[in-house]
């Protein structure tokens, strides 16, 4: 994909989210539609197959590959700093994030922010953080997988297999992602 096309799909990614206000998850879609069944596709990401590899940049700028967590548990959250429920999501992933470390779960947060000093803003706003941040600045996530709302969660199992998908974020939905990361660490 040209840096034309993948410029143009941002664009309109971002107007689309201005548009439409603060209401994050319902960007691009009704209301909250929470989690996906096994074979359903949300975007471009199918429930029960590989959830795509892609490359991000970890916050000091280095290059990382989603397959470099080949064989632990996870949790990718694409969010932005301008979205409201993904303010109020993070740290209810990072307490998760802390708790579930030690059973081989990772949560990552990959920002799709055009500017990397938001997604900075929003980090330093907490000392310290137990998930991993990335920032896309190439926006090749949102154009990879397509998420249908902000934030958009997958959950994947050690052998890169999209187990749940959640979109757009509730509370309620912490426990539901909790209880599938939990049981997938467990061999689940």
């Amino acid at each position: 994909m040209n840096n034309n096309v993948t410029t143009h799909h941002l664009s309109a990614f971002w107007l689309s989210a201005i548009l439409l206000g603060s209401s994050c998850a319902g960007m691009m879609g009704g209301g909250h539609s929470g989690n996906a069944t096994p074979g359903e596709t949300v975007g471009s990401v199918v429930v029960g197959k590989p959830l795509p590899d892609f490359q991000v940049h970890t916050v000091d700028g280095k290059k990382r590959r989603l397959s470099d967590f080949h064989g632990k548990v996870l949790l990718v959250d694409v969010w932005a700093s301008w979205c409201a429920p993904c303010k109020v999501e993070l740290p209810i992933l990072d307490d998760m994030a802390r708790r579930l470390k030690s059973r081989g779960v990772e949560i990552l947060a990959v920002s799709v922010d055009q500017e990397k000093a938001n997604m900075m803003d929003f980090i330093h706003k907490q000392r310290t953080w137990s998930v991993t941040f990335f920032h896309d600045p190439d926006g090749r996530v949102p154009d990879l997988l397509q998420p249908p709302k902000m934030p958009t969660s997958y959950v994947v199992d050690r052998m890169g297999v999209v187990r749940m998908i959640n979109q757009g974020f509730e509370s309620s939905d912490a426990r539901r992602l909790e209880d599938k990361l939990e049981a997938l660490a467990s061999g689940g």
